[in-house]
This record gives structure tokens, sequence and C-alpha cells, in this order.
């Protein structure tokens, strides 16, 4: 890393980046934070508050924003923290840098069905790779509440030094090496949390979100298996963690849109109406397309998009799950 000028650098000036930051800045002389959105680069700057994405958390002083993303080179350590399908263009846009690439988007790309780490590894060969997921809401995070996380990487020495590189008193990570594993739990547990939400907003029930929650899981564990993850992971902070974490409350932007669904509003004007990203109505479709390539049976996927294109209602699609063959409680 060559003294870096900034040991720490975050791309991607939303909720969660910016609680990153906050986090980082407690521990590091000097953070570096890229915003595509030149009001929250200038806010940052001026005010030391997000107000677009983060209200209310005064942000340290040892916070710089910057628009460049050129100017990313100067950092150690990049976070990798901006919305899954634009991933992509984003490590295509980076300067060369030997910086190690931590990936805090949850998702799978749009037409390919790479996780996160493919696409990097493909972009930057060259680049150290890791992942940090977990069942982490950004203002919990900033506010120093305690929370415990997986960053995974399959380089050990690399893993035990980035564990050191962002641990705090109150921000836990615990290394793994089953980076697939990681990547899989975070990206279907947003389209589960739609389903949650869905539960939610149309008044079916704590017992139906439990269920979910629970057959929603055995999803997770078939998919995961399918693409290579490791049981434990997925049962782990990453997995089960987050999952149950973002099912549960509003606010998760997943199940917040699901609850709208589930009160009658349209896919359309849900994500018309917002600034930031629900990864899961883009997560969904890909998802889906990629399980029944694999022959891997994912019914609630299948229904969040339903709902999501508008193909079925509510009812029609709690019908077809609770009406389909029964069987013996598995995998």
């Amino acid at each position: 890393m060559n003294d870096p000028k900034y040991p720490i650098g975050i791309i991607g000036g939303g909720a969660w980046g910016t609680a990153l930051a906050s986090v980082m800045a407690q521990i590091h002389p000097q953070v570096l934070i890229w915003a595509r959105e030149e009001d929250v680069v200038t806010a940052i700057n001026e005010t030391r508050e997000n107000s677009v994405f983060l209200k209310g958390l005064k942000l340290p002083l040892n916070i710089q924003a910057t628009s460049d993303l050129a100017a990313m080179g100067t950092c150690g350590a990049l976070l990798i923290v901006t919305p899954a399908q634009h991933v992509r263009a984003t490590i295509a846009a980076l300067p060369a840098t030997d910086a190690p690439l931590l990936l805090c988007a949850k998702g799978i790309e749009a037409g390919t069905q790479m996780l996160m780490s493919d696409i990097v590894a493909e972009l930057r060969p060259d680049n150290a790779i890791a992942v940090l997921s977990g069942p982490t809401f950004a203002h919990e995070v900033a506010a120093g509440k305690p929370t415990a996380i997986t960053l995974a990487t399959a380089n050990q020495g690399l893993g035990a030094v980035l564990v050191r590189l962002i641990a705090t008193p109150h921000f836990r990570p615990y290394w793994s090496d089953d980076v697939t594993g990681a990547e899989i739990g975070g990206a279907v547990k947003n389209v589960l949390a739609i389903g949650c939400g869905v539960v939610d907003g149309a008044g079916l029930g704590q017992n139906a979100r439990a269920s979910l929650i629970a057959r929603g899981f055995a999803e997770i564990q078939r998919y995961g298996l399918a693409r290579g993850a490791r049981p434990d992971t997925l049962a782990g902070l990453s997995g089960l963690g987050d999952l149950v974490l973002t099912c549960s409350s509003e606010n998760s932007r997943n199940f917040s849109l699901g609850r709208g669904l589930g009160q009658g509003k349209s896919a359309m004007d849900l994500l018309a109406n917002r600034r930031t990203v629900a990864e899961g109505a883009y997560t969904a479709p890909v998802l889906l397309k990629s399980a029944q390539e694999l022959g891997v049976d994912m019914p609630i996927v299948a229904a969040v998009c339903a709902l999501l294109e508008g193909k079925a209602t509510v009812g029609e699609v709690t019908s077809a799950l609770l009406t389909r063959p029964l069987k013996a409680e598995s995998w």
C-alpha cells in the first residue's frame, strides 16, 4: 500500500458508505469518500453531514468527500459500496491501484448472473479481493451500536490484515474463506425481504412472516449449494443473520418496498419515488433465471418476481404458495 495519503477510501456516498466512513474515521487518521452526487459531496465537506442519505449523523472532521474517482488512487484500501448493478462500471473507471478491494454491494449482475467478486476478478485480476456482508443497518452502525459482520476472502493472510484494518470495539468482522457463500446470502436475502414486506403490508400475520423466513432460508441453502457455497456460511452472519434482520424491519429498503406491494401499490410507482436503491428488485429476476438454469426450486423468489412484474396479485401468489404439493420439510 506504500504509505497512502488515505489508509481507507469509501466508493459510494449512500447511507451504507457514509456509515462505513464514519466507523473507519474512528480508527484511521484520514478517510476519503467518493460520491457521484455533487450535493452529497458538498454537504459532507461543508456541513459534516450526508443530509441526502443519512440525515442526522454528524461526520468526523477527518472524512473528506470527492466526486473525482481518480482521487481514490491515493487510498491504501478501497471499500466498494456502490449499488450492485453499478459495480462493473465503477470498477472499470477506477484508476490504477494496488489497493485491496473490499466489496460491500449485495446482488447478482443482470445479464451475466455474476457475483460482485467475479466481476472484479475479471476486471482487476491483479487486485486482492474480499467481500464484506452481514446484518448491518447503516444508521445503527453509524450510531456505534454493536455489529458483527462477515469478511470473506480466499486469502487467509489478506483476511487477517483486513479484519484488523476495519475492526472497532463496536464493529466486529469475522473472517471466512467462503466468498461465494457470503455473496449468495447477501444477494438472496434482499429478494426474500421484499416477500416479508408483502406479508406485512397485506396483513397476513406474524406466523406467515416467520414461515416465509424459514422457507426462504431453505431457498438460500438450495441455491447457495448449487453455486458452491458452504452450508455453515449460509447459516452464519452473511446468510441467516442478514436474512433475519432484513426481513424484520421497515428500516430495510427491500422490506419497505414489499410492504408497499402488499398494500396494493405498483412496483413501478414505488421504485420511481425512491432515491435509494432496493437491491432486491433488480436481483429478483436475475436470481430466478439463474435458479431455473441450475434446476433449483425457489417458489418464494418466483412469487416476488411475479408481484414486481405485475403478473399476479398478493392473493394469487399466496394461494399458489399455500397449495403447493405437501411434502416433508427439507432444503
